[in-house]
């Protein structure tokens, strides 16, 4: 059984394709180290017409509990009173077949680590969403799209703003019959490409998974017999091949 503490990371959503934009944002999962204050994220639209995109910010934040809650960052008008992530363009227009970027700004302290939702979404240009399109070229837009049923699909990735001076001690307990990572630092680490693997039949696989451990949270697991257990440990920069086995 594997135990962790983990963001709540659905990350895929359908608006409402047989032709249109089909956006891509690559990575689900980004990281601000704690000396840069922006990080460029592209958007890439292998579809057949223009992709007009709206990007949303959300913080999550953990009560006492450990329940998450997504909160809107709001704009603020003077820039240096701004505590949290912003999109820099956070409206985006895509041509089919190519690529736009966007800044994730971290503007505010960097005493803790904090997490974003960022949500890149699909939509049709209305005239409130302050896309720089002629109100001709919106009904031109409308009127191409109106042929069949088109699904615009969003993805909502996750971004980890870490702290100043970001941390790691990572420690761990391996026995007979369980393996225990705990994050003692005060910035997430990753364990990914998780896998349980069969000792005596190479195949036999489950399914490769991603973990994030986050301050002061353990991942564990318990060893069955003739299994052993593969994944890579990522600390910041640094990543190692991790392998146990209970034989």
């Amino acid at each position: 059984m594997t135990r962790a503490c983990l963001l709540v990371l659905s990350g895929v959503f359908c608006m409402a394709a047989n032709a249109g934009p089909q956006i891509n944002v690559g990575t689900v999962y980004d990281y601000l180290d704690g000396d840069k204050s922006t990080y460029l994220k592209r958007v890439f639209n292998s579809g057949d017409s223009t992709a007009f995109v709206k990007i949303n910010v959300l913080e999550i934040v953990y009560d006492a509990d450990g329940k998450a809650q997504e909160i809107p960052v709001q704009n603020a008008a003077d820039g240096a009173s701004r505590n949290g992530v912003m999109a820099s363009p956070a409206r985006l227009i895509v041509p089919a077949q190519g690529m736009q970027g966007t800044r994730l700004l971290y503007m505010g302290e960097r005493d803790r680590e904090r997490y974003f939702r960022v949500r890149f979404v699909p939509v049709v240009p209305e005239k409130e969403d302050e896309f720089v399109v002629s109100q001709e070229d919106r009904e031109e837009y409308k009127k191409s799209l109106s042929a069949g049923v088109n699904v615009m699909t969003g993805f909502g990735t996750i971004f980890f703003v870490r702290p100043r001076n970001a941390r790691f001690d990572t420690a761990i307990s391996d026995t007979q019959e369980r393996y225990e990572i705990r994050n003692n630092g005060n910035t997430v680490l990753v364990i990914d490409e998780f896998k349980s693997c069969s000792l005596s039949k190479e195949t036999d696989c489950g399914a490769t998974t991603k973990h994030h451990v986050m301050a002061g949270k353990t991942f564990a697991f318990d060893k069955e017999a003739g299994r052993e257990y593969r994944f890579k440990l990522i600390e910041g920069d640094s990543k190692k091949d991790l392998k146990v086995a209970r034989r």
